[in-house]
């Protein structure tokens, strides 16, 4: 209808959807106001019915945004009315997936994550419902930057609780407060402060609160709780009882046995008992308490009798303390801590609560310390985490060091605490202290034990097996085991997994402390049981692992010692894996102990395992300190076979010209002690370096002379190893059909010797010069071969050569996805981790694939990156090929003054090693 200069719309209520749903809601409100909510339910799913979507959607202007927003938030109040009238009438499970939509859809919205929570737990899913509490905590933290409002806070305390009232069906979704203690003067409440920054162990209060809450109508509940000094025990256990106290209305009483309280003797059963009567307000006038055990504890579990009373049991040494103050009654609960699981206990749910996460800790001293504090120095918050091994008590102590100072900032302590020597200082604040926590742990150990506890952080590894643990402390390996697991009861010793234990680092700091002049002695012979262990425990896997390695004398005689199962390759790589970082550290206590013919044997047998594995920097860090202490020990032999291990090593890593002055110094030596082996080696050696340098001839000769040697000296690994050599050569000079008899004699070497990383480089060599020779059809099947041997066991470096080779022969027999899959993969392992010399060389191989696909621009980087290797470790030969492939991209990129400049300098290095054109890779 017409109304001044404009029209007015005139509808009813049922023509207009939104005037339908304000009726609707009316109608709703109105049901409600009659005491009829089914009614009220059917009026407000009706009115939600009507919904299509968001207010015109597709539209932007400021007044249809705000429109649509106000129309949005009465829909979900529409839906959290409706949600909160189902709840009240007892629906739960079938809310849980109309609930989860509307969550996703608005996962700030703290209203409809109560009703999801409440819903999930009504339907007997706790800990979904404790789930839903911790997203939303998460989002409210990272979005918002706050926690969650009171009553979503008190509906997650009554879920933890199991709380009677959340069980009804209650007329809103807001959790009810906790049922208060029982206001009876009577009922003593003895509990200790409840932390307010409580953070972490949800996993650990969730299973604790689980067990509490157990029926069992039988007898006293009991839940234990065992950690190491620190770990947090304590707190966790006075959280527990405070969620768990209004179930107990007749008491809940605190008890501190003091089994490790600083000059203090732990609590007797008489006076535990004494105290907690008393407590109870027994006896009564005039009367006197029994003056035995026995008799206090009757009647302890007579005043008890048909009571709901928590007791919580602080620092309990002994299980015989705790039977003494069990109650009898079904209806009480007993809460124990104790730093030692208490076998004994029979009846017990235990809960071992070791450090804290990471995240956790961070958690933790961001509470304390504030949000801004902590995010002005992130890097330094989690190294200080790091630095305090991530022990509740420890982050407290330094936390609390750092609020008492606010001029020092998070870095200030963290370079403090960097220093081994004084960390424990650092971590001790009035009456608490790291130290003092440990050390009352340490006495509370048996003579034999505090021994074996010094002795065992002897060990320089991580991770200590118990057949390491037995040289150390020179005992059974069964013995050794019961010692360790006495430890690990304590928790002075921690156990990543079955058979290893190892030593959190704070507890080897406080070791250390323990050690000095009277203990000098006993220790030097334990680290001297250890290496000689080690020794012999290498010795046995080199023998399994690489078949043909010369034996030489250590003049060490071979340990008494119980060995773990080495017999088989699987069994020693898996060893030597697992103890590699551990051996490294061993090396080094061998060399700074003083004990140098065990350092350079080590070193030998170590060295191996290196090397096969392609740890090259520790490879050669480990040749330099044995060469450092065969120069020590004045012998020549051992000092020949760490130069030639040490030339090795210079090779691996691109180092030449050093590496051919070592190789020297080591044919030197070898050839003044009349060893031809090692002459052969280091022989072998330099022709290696020198092929590499570019120097073909002088590379010959010193392969012939050494290959010939180790044939007459009847050495087939080292021979096998020459032969590749060779094959090299002679493929980097363009003679291929004799690089192809070298691979292949190679070959047949490491077959014999069942060695297939021999194998695998043999047949990569041969591939090489088959693609040289033009066989490309062979040059395939003999890398099909290599593939196969490609597993984890092999150096990666080698797998990776394979691969750009296969990418080369597949493109070559028109394949090109087959070889655009093996070159991603082989550029992938490349960096990953490969020296420079096998890096510089993939790259020009898979280079000149790329070339020929005509991606020129992906082939210049290759190139670039292979010349920028090979002439930073003087490889001439991939310089050169290099200089040859940026030529070639450039020129078909267009630059044509740059290609020449580099096709120059290519053919300068070609000629000057005396490679012809017509015998160059293409």
């Amino acid at each position: 209808m017409t109304e001044g200069p404009g029209y007015r719309v005139v509808v009813t209520e049922t023509q207009l959807d939104l005037a339908e749903f304000d009726a609707r809601l009316r109608t709703a409100k109105e049901a409600l106001a009659a005491g009829n909510p089914a009614r009220a339910v059917d009026a407000l799913q009706a009115t939600l019915a009507l919904w299509r979507g968001p207010l015109l959607s597709g539209e932007s202007t400021p007044v249809i945004e705000r429109a649509s927003v106000m129309l949005e938030e009465r829909r979900l109040a529409a839906a959290e009315q409706l949600f909160d009238l189902r709840l009240g009438l007892g629906e739960s499970a079938e809310l849980v997936v109309d609930l989860r939509q509307l969550v996703h859809q608005n996962p700030l919205r703290e209203t409809l994550r109560g009703q999801l929570m409440l819903a999930l737990y009504r339907s007997g899913r706790q800990a979904a419902a404790l789930e839903e509490y911790a997203e939303a905590r998460r989002l409210l933290g990272e979005e918002l930057g706050i926690d969650p409002g009171p009553e979503l806070t008190r509906l997650h305390e009554g879920i933890l609780r199991e709380s009677p009232e959340l069980a009804a069906a209650p007329k809103s979704w807001e959790a009810p407060s906790p049922l208060p203690a029982a206001p009876e003067i009577k009922a003593p409440s003895t509990l200790p402060h409840d932390l307010a920054d409580f953070t972490g162990r949800d996993r650990e209060l969730h299973e604790l609160l689980g067990y509490a809450r157990h029926e069992d109508d039988r007898a006293t509940r009991i839940v234990a709780i065992d950690g190491m000094g620190g770990s947090g025990k304590t707190t966790l256990a006075v959280r527990a009882a405070h969620l768990l106290a209004g179930a107990y209305p007749d008491g809940q009483i605190h008890i501190d046995l003091r089994g490790y309280t600083p000059g203090e003797q732990p609590v007797a059963t008489g006076a535990a008992l004494a105290s907690l009567l008393r407590t109870m307000g027994v006896p009564g006038p005039g009367q006197q308490l029994p003056e035995d055990d026995a008799g206090r504890a009757a009647l302890w579990r007579a005043t008890l009798r048909g009571k709901r009373v928590l007791l919580l049991v602080d620092n309990a040494t002994e299980a015989g303390t705790i039977l003494h103050l069990l109650p009898a009654s079904p209806d009480c609960l007993l809460l124990v801590t104790s730093r030692a699981r208490l076998v004994d206990l029979d009846g017990a749910d235990w809960i071992s609560i070791g450090l804290m996460s990471p995240e956790e800790s961070a958690t933790l001293i961001e509470d304390i310390l504030g949000r801004q504090r902590v995010s002005a120095e992130p890097e330094a918050a989690a190294e200080l985490a790091r630095l305090c091994g991530y022990l509740p008590l420890a982050l407290r102590i330094a936390t609390a060091r750092l609020r008492n100072r606010p001029r020092w900032t998070l870095a200030y302590l963290v370079e403090r605490l960097r220093d081994e020597t004084r960390r424990l200082d650092e971590l001790s604040l009035g009456e608490r202290s790291i130290a003092a926590t440990l050390r009352l742990s340490y006495q509370a150990l048996d003579k034999d034990s505090r021994t074996a506890f010094r002795t065992l952080a002897l060990h320089p590894g991580g991770d200590i097996d118990v057949y390491s643990a037995a040289a150390l402390l020179g005992m059974d390996v069964r013995i050794a085991e019961d010692t360790l697991e006495r430890l690990l009861d304590v928790h002075l010793v921690l156990q990543p997994e079955i058979g290893l234990y190892t030593m959190h680092d704070l507890v080897r700091s406080f070791v250390r402390s323990l050690r000095g002049e009277p203990t000098a002695q006993d220790d030097g012979a334990a680290v001297e049981r250890l290496l000689d262990y080690y020794l012999t425990a290498t010795e046995a896997a080199c023998e399994v692992l690489f078949p043909g390695r010369r034996r030489r004398p250590t003049g060490i005689p071979p340990s008494t010692a119980e060995l773990p199962d080495l017999t088989h390759e699987k069994l020693a790589q898996v060893w030597f894996s697992r103890e590699h970082p551990g051996l490294l550290s061993l090396v080094t206590l061998a060399e700074r102990s003083g004990h140098d013919r065990h350092a350079v044997c080590l070193a030998r047998n170590l060295v191996f395992h290196l090397n096969a594995r392609g740890h090259l920097q520790e490879f050669a860090q480990l040749c330099r300190l044995a060469v450092t202490a065969a120069r020590r020990l004045g012998d020549l032999d051992l000092l020949g076979v760490s130069l030639s291990n040490l030339g090795v090593a210079c090779w691996k890593l691109g180092r030449y010209e050093e590496g051919v002055k070592v190789a020297e110094e080591g044919r030197d030596v070898a050839a003044r002690l009349g060893d031809r082996h090692t002459q052969a080696h280091t022989e072998s050696t330099l022709g290696l370096y020198k092929s590499l340098l570019g120097r073909f001839p002088e590379a010959l000769a010193h392969l012939q002379w050494a290959i010939t040697c180790e044939r007459e000296l009847d050495s087939p690994r080292a021979e096998a190893e020459s032969l590749t050599a060779l094959s090299a050569l002679y493929e980097q000079w363009g003679k291929y059909p004799e690089a192809a008899e070298a691979a292949r004699r190679a070959m047949r070497l490491a077959e014999q010797l069942g060695r297939k990383g021999g194998k695998l480089v043999a047949l990569t060599d041969l591939a090489l010069a088959q693609t040289g020779l033009g066989d490309y059809a062979e040059a395939d099947e003999t890398l099909a071969l290599a593939r196969q041997l490609c597993d984890e066991s092999m150096d990666q470096g080698h797998v990776a050569m394979t691969l750009a080779l296969s990418a080369d022969i597949a493109q070559r027999l028109d394949r090109p996805n087959e070889s655009s899959g093996f070159a991603d993969r082989a550029l992938a392992l490349a960096r990953a981790g490969s020296s420079p010399l096998r890096q510089a060389k993939l790259e020009n191989v898979i280079g000149r694939v790329l070339r020929r696909k005509q991606e020129y621009a992906s082939a210049l980087a290759l190139h670039s990156s292979a010349h920028e290797l090979a002439s930073s470790v003087g490889h001439r030969v991939e310089e050169a090929y290099a200089l040859a492939g940026l030529a070639g991209a450039a020129a078909a990129l267009g630059d044509e003054a740059w290609a020449a400049e580099h096709a120059a300098q290519a053919e300068e290095l070609f000629s000057a090693m005396g490679i012809p054109p017509n015998a160059r890779r293409t």
